[in-house]
């Protein structure tokens, strides 16, 4: 705004310079009318700047929230959305996966060893798209991350990134982790989900950072947590009591008066409200992504992602979790 007030007083000063060098020096009324356009024209540039930065503010501040839903997508999958305003504005986004569904296979995104790091970062929406899947959403934490501008962040698409976690995609391990208290989502070539570590091979495995729930109850320690209890956009993975059920939960925030996000223990509360008996947190903030694969084969956004300050720019991200489904019959 500081730079629009800047055009506008540069404007009027450049015009009220030329009304006193016409009286003056005397200025012909060809060179005075063009640069009485010059002026006139910058003021214009300027209100309609302003007109535009304006009408984009109150867009930000007062977008109109989504309706609440509830549908079945592909054979086996459901999808809820559900949107609160207790404690404070919320969109939270909610995909059950039946685990005993025919067609259900899963993917985590291959290793790809670049310039000695694991993976080459990728939006959730490419990843859906290049690997053919019906849905997927937004994995472990990773490094290097940064961002200074809507110009100046890393990683773009392509970049070489780590993840935090242990990592396996059908089979291949390409990352043991770099963190002790990482957690992970094991999913066997036949479906068995679970968040131990499975007798047999690793198949599909992807990690988070802290269980919300364990044994059906949110942990003590995200209640006194005062870094955990911040509001935040979130993303979370869970499962049922009986590990029939994959929960896959995406929660909107850092969007005034639309979705401001949760902390671990409302996120942990969120989990059990959709029958999770066990709940990891993934990586979220400007990470939290949910797409999945419209009818015409395209990737069609579910959540609201807010990557610089930006709704609805998607990050690129080092891992994700997709699912392969049949559609409706």
């Amino acid at each position: 705004m500081a730079g629009i007030l800047l055009i506008v007083l540069g404007g009027l000063l450049l015009l009220l310079m030329l009304r006193v060098w016409r009286r003056t020096r005397g200025l012909s009324k060809r060179r005075w009318r063009a640069l009485h356009w010059i002026g006139s024209g910058s003021l214009l540039l300027a209100a309609m700047v302003a007109l535009l930065a304006g009408g984009t503010l109150y867009w930000y501040y007062h977008r109109p929230l989504p309706s609440e839903i509830q549908a079945t997508l592909f054979q086996g999958i459901t999808y809820t959305r559900e949107v609160r305003d207790d404690p404070r504005p919320l969109v939270i986004h909610v995909v059950t996966i039946d685990l005993n569904a025919p067609g259900i296979e899963f993917l985590v995104t291959p290793g790809e060893p670049t310039e000695g790091r694991q993976l080459c970062s990728r939006k959730t929406s490419g990843f859906l798209e290049e690997f053919d899947l019906q849905v997927a959403i937004n994995g472990d934490f990773f490094t290097p991350w940064w961002t200074n501008s809507p110009w100046d962040y890393y990683p773009h698409v392509g970049d070489p990134v780590d993840v935090f976690g242990f990592a396996s995609s059908e089979g291949e391990i390409y990352s043991q982790g770099r963190e002790e208290s990482s957690r992970t989502l094991y999913i066997s070539r036949d479906n068995r989900a679970s968040f131990s570590t499975p007798p047999d091979e690793v198949y599909n495995a992807i990690s988070g950072n802290t269980f919300v729930v364990l044994e059906g109850e949110i942990q003590h320690s995200l209640f006194t947590n005062e870094y955990q209890k911040v509001p935040n956009p979130r993303t979370a993975v869970a499962l049922d009591q009986d590990a029939d059920t994959l929960i896959l939960i995406v929660v909107d925030g850092r969007q005034p008066n639309y979705s401001e996000g949760v902390g671990l223990a409302e996120l942990g509360k969120i989990a059990l409200d959709y029958g999770a008996y066990t709940a990891l947190n993934m990586d979220g903030g400007g990470s939290s992504t949910l797409m999945i694969e419209d009818n015409s084969g395209d990737p069609d956004i579910l959540n609201s992602p807010i990557d610089n300050r930006i709704p609805g720019r998607e990050r690129p991200v080092a891992n994700h979790l997709g699912v392969r489904a049949l559609r409706m019959k």
